[in-house]
Formats: C-alpha cells, sequence, structure tokens
C-alpha cells in the first residue's frame, strides 16, 4: 500500500530548504549582473583616471609613482596593471571587477544574515545589498572601495566563524591557520585602501560586546597588532603624501552629506533607511537599557548580527569623523567598506516592520515582502541616476572625445586647459577616450604621465610651448577649456593663443562641462 506524504504547506518551508550557499549564489551573481549593466555609460572621471594612468605605467614606472603619490592605492593599481592587459583600457573593463567585488560582498551579506536569521533574513539582506546605492555606485567605479567592501563582509564572515561558528570545533593547528588568514586578510585589505584598518576597531567591539573567552580575545589581539604592524610602511608613506587630499580642507560641511551621501544616496532613500535601522536597533537598545543585558540574540547562541552590524557602521566611519575634525582626510566614499553593514540592518528593520505588522506567519511575510519592494522601488530612481551619461562628478571626457573625433582632422593641433583642477582638466579626456584624438597633436604636453612622479601628464603653458616651436606648421588648433561649477567658461590659454596669430572661427562646440573653440591662422 502507497504511502502519501502531505506536503510541508507552512509557511516559508520551501524556502527554509534553500541552502544558504545557494542564496548566496544567487545574490552575488545578481548583484554582479546589476552593477556591470550600462556600467559603460557614465564618463569616467578623476578617480579613474588616476586608475586607469596608474594600470597602464610599466611597473618600475608605478612603483615609483607611489614613492611619491597614492601609496594607498598601490595594491590596487597592480592588480588592475594585470587585468588591463588581459581586459582592455574600456569603461566597462574597467569597472567590471568592481562589479564582481560587490557580487562578492553581496554574497557575505547573505550569509552574515542567514546564520542567525534563516532563509528569510538571507534573502532579505541579500536584496536590501543587492540595490544599496552606495554598493550600486562602489560597482560601476574603477575604484578600490568594492574590494573593500567585499573584503570587510567576508572577514567579518571569518571572524564570526571563529568566534561562534564551526572554527570553535577546529583543531588548535588549523585554528591558528584561521586566524593567521583573518589577520592576512586584514594586512592585504588595508593596503588596498588604508582606512580599512579602522574596521579592526569594530570587531574589537563585538568580541568585547559578545563577551567572548579569554583566548579569542588574546588571539585577535595578537592578529591586529601584527595588521598594524604590517600597515606602518604604508602609513609612513600615506602622511608625507598627505597633501594629495589637502583639498579636503578646502571642501564646505553640508550635515546633509553625512546623513544620506555616506550610504543611500539621496534623501528619499535615507530617510526610510535610518528609519528601518533605528527600528532594527530598537529592541537591543530596550533590552539593555531594562534589564542590562547583552542585546537580545546574544549569550549561547552566538554573537548577535545587529550588534556586528551597528558596530561596523558606526564605529569606523565615527572614529575617520572625529579625526576629521582635527584634520581633514575624510570624503563619504571612504565608507564604503562598512556599506555592508548598513545592508544589515536595514533588512533588519524590515523583518521587525514585517512582524509587526503582521501577526500571523503569512501576513508576515506579506508584510516583508512589501517593505522589501517598497525599499527597492526608492533605490530605484537613484541607479537610475547613477547610470546617466555625467554621473561620475559632471565629468563629460567621452562627449569631449566624440565631438573632437567628429570635427578634428589629422595635423590639427589641440590644446587643453590646464588651470582646472588636476582631477578635472579636460586633458583626460585624451588619456581615458584617446580615439577622439587619433591624429591630433598635443602640443602643450611637457612630461607623459608614465615618465612622471605624479599619476597624470606636466604640461608647458601656451608661450613655454611656443618657444619650443610647438605651433610650427599649426594652422588650426582646438582649445578645449573647462566651465567650472558656476558655468562660468574659462579662457587659460586663449588669449596666448591669439597673441600667436590664432583667431576664434565663431564655431563652438559646447559638451556638458566644457566648450571646444575652433582657432586658425
Amino acid at each position: 500500500m502507497a504511502v502519501l506524504v502531505e506536503p510541508d504547506l507552512r509557511v516559508g518551508a520551501p524556502l527554509r530548504a534553500v541552502r544558504p550557499w545557494t542564496i548566496a549564489g544567487i545574490f552575488g551573481l545578481l548583484a554582479i549582473v546589476l552593477c556591470a549593466a550600462a556600467s559603460w555609460i557614465p564618463s569616467l572621471w578623476g578617480d579613474e583616471a588616476a586608475t586607469l594612468l596608474s594600470a597602464k605605467r610599466p611597473v618600475g614606472s608605478l612603483i615609483g609613482m607611489l614613492l611619491h603619490v597614492d601609496a594607498v592605492h598601490g595594491l590596487y593599481y597592480l592588480f588592475m596593471h594585470g587585468w588591463i592587459r588581459l581586459a582592455g583600457e574600456s569603461a566597462f573593463a574597467l569597472r567590471l571587477p568592481s562589479a564582481v567585488a560587490v557580487g562578492a560582498a553581496v554574497a557575505a551579506v547573505t550569509l552574515i544574515a542567514g546564520r542567525r536569521g534563516g532563509a528569510r533574513a538571507a534573502v532579505v539582506a541579500g536584496i536590501v545589498a543587492t540595490v544599496l546605492p552606495r554598493l550600486t555606485y562602489a560597482g560601476e567605479e574603477a575604484r578600490s572601495y568594492a574590494f573593500t567592501a567585499a573584503a570587510a563582509a567576508w572577514l567579518t564572515l571569518l571572524l564570526l566563524w571563529l568566534v561562534d561558528g564551526g572554527g570553535r570545533r577546529l583543531a588548535p593547528a588549523a585554528r591558528r591557520l584561521a586566524w593567521l588568514l583573518y589577520a592576512v586578510g586584514m594586512a592585504a585589505s588595508s593596503y588596498l585602501f588604508l582606512y580599512f584598518a579602522t574596521l579592526l576597531i569594530a570587531h574589537g567591539a563585538v568580541l568585547l560586546g559578545s563577551r567572548a573567552s579569554r583566548s579569542t580575545l588574546r588571539a585577535w589581539a595578537v592578529c591586529a597588532a601584527g595588521v598594524m604592524l604590517t600597515l606602518m610602511p604604508l602609513a609612513a608613506l600615506a602622511y608625507l603624501e598627505r597633501s594629495q587630499i589637502s583639498y579636503l580642507s578646502a571642501t564646505p560641511d553640508d550635515p546633509s552629506i553625512w546623513y544620506y551621501f555616506l550610504w543611500f544616496g539621496m534623501p528619499w532613500v535615507a530617510i526610510p533607511a535610518w528609519a528601518l535601522i533605528a527600528l532594527a536597533l530598537w529592541p537591543a537598545w530596550r533590552a539593555w537599557r531594562t534589564r542590562g543585558m547583552r542585546p537580545s540574540g546574544t549569550g549561547p547562541r552566538g554573537v548577535s548580527t545587529r550588534l556586528v552590524a551597528a558596530t561596523w557602521l558606526f564605529l569606523p566611519t565615527g572614529v575617520m569623523l572625529v579625526v576629521n575634525l582635527v584634520y581633514p582626510m575624510y570624503t563619504g566614499r571612504y565608507s564604503t567598506f562598512a556599506a555592508p553593514a548598513a545592508a544589515l540592518l536595514v533588512a533588519e528593520g524590515i523583518l521587525v516592520l514585517g512582524r509587526l505588522i503582521g501577526g500571523d506567519p503569512r501576513r508576515t511575510v506579506a508584510a516583508t515582502a512589501g517593505a522589501t519592494l517598497v525599499f527597492v522601488a526608492l533605490c530605484a530612481p537613484v541607479y537610475v541616476l547613477q547610470r546617466g551619461p555625467y554621473a561620475k562628478n559632471d565629468s563629460d571626457w567621452a562627449e569631449i572625445s566624440a565631438a573632437m573625433h567628429a570635427n578634428a582632422g589629422p595635423g590639427d593641433a589641440v590644446v587643453f586647459d590646464e588651470s582646472a583642477r588636476p582631477s578635472q582638466r579636460p586633458r583626460l579626456a585624451m588619456r581615458t577616450y584617446p580615439d577622439g584624438f587619433r591624429g591630433v597633436r598635443d602640443v602643450t604636453l611637457r612630461v607623459p604621465y608614465y615618465r612622471n612622479d605624479w599619476w597624470s601628464d606636466r604640461a608647458y603653458s601656451v608661450p613655454a610651448a611656443a618657444q619650443r616651436g610647438r605651433f610650427d606648421g599649426v594652422e588650426r588648433v582646438w582649445m578645449i577649456e573647462y566651465d567650472d561649477e558656476e558655468g562660468v567658461q574659462d579662457t587659460w590659454g586663449l588669449a596666448d593663443l591669439q597673441a600667436l596669430g590664432f583667431f576664434e572661427t565663431g564655431r563652438t562646440i559646447t559638451t556638458h562641462r566644457s566648450v571646444i573653440i575652433e582657432l586658425t591662422r
């Protein structure tokens, strides 16, 4: 006689049957696709130009440059040096590694959320992390910040595994090897970006807040000391090269940046996101205030995900902001490695909201799904804005290159406005999008970037170039001027060209932030 097995109709039963690594893989791949989609549309900008030009250098030239500037990004530049030789120098190729890194970060977020909250928590956290504006932005930018987010997520997961996961059952030798892996990972990630080392503060607070054993605290302290020791050469170089971020002291303070720009992109995302974070932390705060207990979820069952996410989100960034009050050294992108923590707390807030609105299991699932979809909808316009042609600091270099390709001819000369900030100079349009400048003479180039101890070219003034005969035989010049933030056109070099006998033909090409002026003689 056949035995009929009744299907499990309990709410969430099919989801609970999915393995954690399956969830991690699905959302990791989804995040890669989402970040890579349309990533070629925004024009490359100053920081990405630094990445490209540094990566294109011979290794010897790159190391020489790092001794003068950008030492804190040296490991990333070395990686990109190899990558562009495999994948090319297009905007898509340059940004693809960051998309993969964000995918890795999202996968780790699902595993962290699921270790205590189960499959439902993993799925909600995966969705939130996949659409979180800070991560979708980092995933389409050729900088190291996406890598720091991935490294922070996986190293935090490794720490949790060592403290209250399978790592506790390891043999002593294997456990020491795991701690060594943690230390090496922390050191290598800090060489990707020096400020990443502040994550140690959060990890230390997690261990103290969860009352880790003395042996665990001792092992972590040894690792932290080793990491700090290995970072001393990089820290010394960073101090000697501190003038490269001196512009931050002139950046006006805007309090609104600190509440929405860091992780959420726009106010309409930040306001509900912070409300959800507060909702996620409220039960733990209330328990601590009323009963003097550790946050709910700690104790025999292990380290609370809320404790992990809160310390990770607030402590490193808080330390950087405090230091920034004394010495300007911080901008919002530097907190990208804390973005996975923001995703964890927002997801936890959605789960708490679902339980409050629900009541029975089915209503709870529906409310949680609805709140998650609302958050996705709020993030969608930010994602679209991030993929506009001028989304990266208003850069229009791709447009400049296209205009030159359509109008300039072989033998024409080009003169670039050299008065703008180095990261905004139109000359970088030629370096990042060279196809539009084929056959055009760069008459003011003094020292190309690959022979410099700085990351970009050095140029002559127009009179200095003329003294060296650079304009001999030139009949037509294209002067590319940069418009400042107030929309006022610069006139750098224009009078000097007129003194050489060039006159404006009346033909100008206006791009998003630049003006291309035709002069002949």
